[in-house]
């Protein structure tokens, strides 16, 4: 993991897609303007515009190039391709791109967001894995849908899982734990044991990492950040922590030729 500056702002980034020369960025809570709630996608777009003008002016690129999504916590994969626009991108929680150029991005305050290189096709991917959309298999989907567009092969596959919500802050109840039991085969790894009746703790990091090596990528080629959006206030937003109206982070990766 390496921290950069870009003026008062901080972004992280991941050792493996840095040593692989691709650009990407996981957003910190530090130094946006406006009320510092930063917001990349929602409505009215007065919420969100300077925001994603202040990002793009930190990379020096256009904000044309920021392709964000309406995610939903569901599990559909949208192809970017040079047709594409805002409204392809309803209901849409991870996005695949052989674009250069094009920054595909999701916005997160304590669910996982991840991301992907295909250094041979040169092919890229983004995914918001909150629980519904990790018990959907989401991470598994969105290989399997770079493979099926693109010929990726999982071997190929560079992922990082980006800062978001650790098992010890991560208590669920009863629906969740149903959910992860009936639809995860590993769901006894995954869940720890709470002193609270009916709730356990549920583990997302080691969850869609599991998936993501269901769908063939090397375990070698995983990169978890391993900050929690909950316990790092300085750091990070988190819903959990600071309630649903909270700014949000956001993490992206281009392709630049």
């Amino acid at each position: 993991m390496e921290c950069i500056q870009h003026g008062e702002k901080s972004f992280l980034k991941f050792r493996k897609l840095t040593e692989s020369g691709i650009f990407h960025f996981s957003s910190t809570r530090k130094g946006w303007g406006g009320n510092g709630q930063s917001r990349f996608t929602g409505d009215p777009p007065e919420r969100y515009q300077s925001y994603r003008q202040e990002l793009a002016n930190a990379f020096q690129f256009d904000p044309a190039q920021l392709v964000i999504p309406r995610q939903v916590h569901g599990t559909r994969v949208a192809v970017v391709n040079e047709l594409t626009v805002a409204a392809d991108l309803d209901e849409t929680d991870a996005l695949i791109t052989n674009q250069p150029h094009c920054c595909v991005c999701v916005q997160t305050a304590d669910c996982v967001p991840i991301l992907l290189y295909d250094p041979v096709q040169q092919v890229v991917g983004t995914i918001h894995a909150g629980w519904r959309g990790t018990v959907g298999k989401i991470a598994s989907k969105t290989v399997y849908e770079m493979q099926r567009h693109f010929n990726t092969m999982s071997e190929d596959l560079i992922a990082g899982i980006g800062p978001s919500i650790h098992l010890h802050a991560y208590e669920v109840g009863e629906d969740v734990i149903r959910a992860v039991r009936e639809r995860l085969p590993n769901y006894r790894k995954l869940l720890k044991p709470s002193t609270s009746k009916g709730k356990a703790y549920f583990d997302l990091w080691e969850a869609n990492k599991s998936l993501l090596m269901t769908a063939g990528v090397p375990e070698e080629q995983i990169e978890l950040m391993g900050f929690c959006s909950f316990s790092h206030q300085s750091l990070f937003y988190s819903a959990r922590r600071d309630g649903t109206d909270t700014g949000r982070m956001i993490s992206g990766i281009m392709l630049a030729k």
